[in-house]
C-alpha cells in the first residue's frame, strides 16, 4: 500500500468517525426533541364556549318545584298555543331547569354535531332518564351558534329507603349528551394576519423560543421566524394562501428541544402532594429532623377514709404527662445535589409529606435550596 492510498484511508475512517459522532450527537438531541404542535398554539386557533338554558323533561319525580322552572315551562307551553296553570303541569317534580355547555372547536362547521354537558339549575335530584327539550346554544356575543336536544346520559345511580337511607354512586345532577347538539352558526377564524403567522408557546420560555425560531430558520432561510418575546414566535406565511395550511403542516412536524424549566417545587398543602422537577439543586446544607411526642392521660384516684374514723370519699384527677423526643441523625447535602440524592435523603429520615415541606421551606430561608417554592 502506497503513501496515497494510505492518506485515503485514514481520510476515509476520520470521516466515519466524525459522520458517528454527528450521529450520536444528532440522536442525543433528538431524544429530547419535540414536535413544534405539541408545544405551542396557532394564534387565532382556538375553541369557542357555547351555553343555554333548557328544561329536561321525563324525570321519575327527581325534577325540581323551582319558581323559574315553572315559568319557563309555562312560556313555552304558550308558545305551542297552550294555556295551562305551571302547577299543574309541575305536579310530581317531572321536569328540572338546566344550563347546558358545550365547546365549539375552531373551523367548524354547519351541520357538524357536538358533544354537549347538562347541568341542574334548581333542587332535581337526579337527571336519570331526562331529555333535554330544543336549547339554543349562544357564545360571548349573544349569536346563536348551535341547537341542542337529546336524551342524556347520566354516570351514576342512587337508591333510597323510606327511613331516609340513601346510597348514591358518582353525581347524578349531571349528564351528557355525545353530539347532541348540531352547529348552526361557523366562526370566522384566521391564522394568518398581515402575511404572518404566529405560534405561541404553551410554557412561557426564551430559550425555547429562540430555538424554535431557529429551527425555522434553518430549514426556511434567515428571517422567516422570529421570536418576538418568551410567547410568541412570527414566522412569514407563503404569499399564495392556498399554501397556508401544508406550510402549517409542515412547520407543526419540525422538532425542536425544549429548554430545561426552571427549578421549582410545587406544593399543595390541601393534600399534602409535593412535585419537586429535576432542576432544582441544594447547596452544602446539613439537616436534622426530628419530632418531640407529648402525651397526656388523663385518670382518677380515689381516696376512702378508716373504717371507723369519720370523713368522706374524695376522687382526685391523676394526669400522667409523658414526653418522648426521636432521635434523628442529622444529613448532609453536598454541593449541586440532585432531584435523586435530595429524594433518597429526605426518605432516609422517613419524613412524611408535612415534614418534607418544613425541611424545604427551611433549606429555601436557608438559602441552600435553588428553586422557586409555589405553594397551591
Amino acid at each position: 500500500m502506497n503513501n496515497i492510498e494510505q492518506n485515503r484511508c485514514i481520510q476515509n475512517g476520520f470521516l466515519v468517525l466524525v459522520v458517528s459522532l454527528i450521529a450520536l450527537w444528532s440522536f442525543s438531541f433528538q431524544a429530547n426533541a419535540e414536535r413544534i404542535k405539541d408545544i405551542t398554539s396557532v394564534s387565532g386557533v382556538r375553541d369557542n364556549p357555547l351555553i343555554g338554558y333548557g328544561l329536561v323533561v321525563g324525570l321519575s319525580g327527581t325534577g325540581d318545584e323551582a319558581g323559574f322552572t315553572q315559568q319557563s315551562l309555562t312560556s313555552m307551553l304558550n308558545r305551542f298555543g297552550i294555556q295551562a296553570p305551571a302547577s299543574t303541569i309541575t305536579d310530581g317534580k317531572h321536569v328540572a331547569a338546566v344550563m347546558v355547555s358545550a365547546e365549539l372547536p375552531p373551523f367548524a362547521k354547519q351541520g357538524q354535531k357536538l358533544d354537549i354537558t347538562v347541568s341542574t339549575l334548581g333542587a332535581a335530584d337526579s337527571l336519570v332518564g331526562g331529555t333535554l327539550l330544543m336549547t339554543q346554544l349562544r357564545g360571548a356575543d349573544g349569536e346563536i351558534y348551535g341547537i341542542a336536544q337529546g336524551s342524556l346520559v347520566v354516570s351514576g345511580f342512587g337508591v333510597s329507603g323510606q327511613d331516609g337511607s340513601k346510597v348514591q354512586v358518582n353525581t347524578l345532577t349531571v349528564g351528557r349528551i355525545p353530539e347532541g347538539a348540531t352547529v348552526e352558526q361557523e366562526v370566522m377564524t384566521s391564522f394568518v394576519s398581515a402575511g404572518f403567522m404566529t405560534l405561541n408557546l404553551h410554557q412561557s420560555d426564551f430559550t425555547t423560543a429562540r430555538r424554535l425560531a431557529e429551527a425555522v430558520n434553518e430549514l426556511y432561510g434567515d428571517g422567516t421566524a422570529d421570536a418576538i418575546d418568551s410567547v410568541s414566535i412570527k414566522v412569514q406565511a407563503p404569499r399564495d394562501p392556498k399554501h397556508h395550511v401544508e406550510f402549517l403542516s409542515m412547520l407543526e412536524n419540525l422538532e425542536v428541544s425544549p429548554a430545561a424549566a426552571a427549578a421549582k417545587i410545587i406544593i399543595n398543602s390541601r393534600t399534602g402532594t409535593v412535585v419537586i422537577n429535576n432542576s432544582v439543586k441544594v447547596s452544602p446544607a446539613a439537616v436534622t429532623h426530628g419530632s418531640l411526642v407529648v402525651t397526656i392521660k388523663e385518670g382518677a384516684k380515689v381516696n376512702q377514709p378508716a373504717m371507723l374514723a369519720g370523713g368522706e370519699t374524695i376522687v382526685q384527677k391523676d394526669s400522667e404527662i409523658s414526653v418522648i423526643e426521636e432521635n434523628n441523625k442529622m444529613f448532609l447535602f453536598n454541593a449541586g445535589v440532585s432531584l435523586d440524592e435530595l429524594v433518597d435523603a429526605v426518605n432516609a429520615v422517613g419524613a412524611a409529606p408535612g415534614d418534607l415541606v418544613a425541611i424545604l421551606e427551611a433549606l429555601k430561608r436557608a438559602g441552600a435550596l435553588k428553586a422557586q417554592l409555589v405553594v397551591l
